[in-house]
């Protein structure tokens, strides 16, 4: 694990901002700070981070819009995103995983568990790092545009339509429908499509766990209404797939 890590913390209380620094300082790590979304954007164009702790009622730019921001550049997919927040109905925990984010943590917080969260993240993303060094990327061999029923996606240009719609997407997030698309009416195992998107080899307990915020996130952007799996099918026990149009 990384014990001298560069972590971005994104807050506008700057009391809070002082004690965790001091507290991730205390443990190694190197701390950058930004008061709000648009100024941690600053600080990921700027400089290398490896972990970013985030809380989600600020101005400008808040956390949920800062995290889609983050997942949406090739160059920071990987980087651990937690949020620190002081909100703690179960509502917007369910909504912050349903994102995809990596972790979840309500203020206050000791810094016993924070350091054990941040420790956790950073071990998991390296371990990641070292078995898919080449995860993320997109294929560019294929010109042609893929259509299953109302999604088009032309992988030369990694870009996707809804019923002509553009939508925006993670790079991972990518590359799961652009998979599933490929494979349109079958079903493909989570370990399969974990292979797909992380280029990681696992059980299918680690490939749920990978997987579940990666679909709950498609499924949204794909128009699915929360509870509800719209376009990407669960099959239970086997895996998932894309409904083709005669679904």
């Amino acid at each position: 694990m990384n014990t001298n890590a560069s972590i971005l913390i994104v807050d506008d209380q700057p009391d809070l901002v002082e004690n965790i620094q001091l507290t991730l300082e205390s443990a190694g790590h190197q701390v950058l700070t930004a008061n709000d979304g648009v100024e941690a954007l600053a600080v990921l164009q700027s400089q290398p981070v490896d972990l970013i702790l985030a809380d989600i009622a600020m101005p400008g730019l808040n956390g949920y819009q800062l995290y889609e921001r983050v997942r949406e550049n090739l160059q920071w997919l990987a980087i651990p995103f937690i949020f620190l927040t002081a909100r703690r109905l179960d509502s917007d925990i369910r909504y912050g995983k349903e994102l995809g984010v990596d972790d979840y943590l309500t203020k206050p917080i000791r810094p016993e568990d924070l350091l054990a969260a941040v420790r956790g993240r950073l071990r998991r993303a390296q371990q990641l790092a070292q078995s898919a060094p080449q995860a993320a990327t997109t294929p560019q061999t294929e010109q042609s545009l893929l259509i299953v029923g109302p999604i088009q996606i032309n992988s030369e240009q990694h870009r996707v339509w809804l019923n002509e719609t553009e939508l925006k997407l993670s790079a991972r997030e990518f590359l799961l429908l652009e998979h599933l698309a490929k494979n349109a009416g079958k079903v493909t195992s989570a370990q399969e499509l974990i292979k797909v998107t992380h280029d990681l080899d696992t059980d299918h307990i680690e490939a749920g766990s990978l997987l579940g915020p990666l679909l709950h996130s498609l499924r949204r952007k794909l128009g699915a209404a929360v509870g509800e799996t719209g376009l990407i099918e669960n099959v239970r026990g086997v895996g998932y797939r894309l409904l083709e149009p005669d679904d």
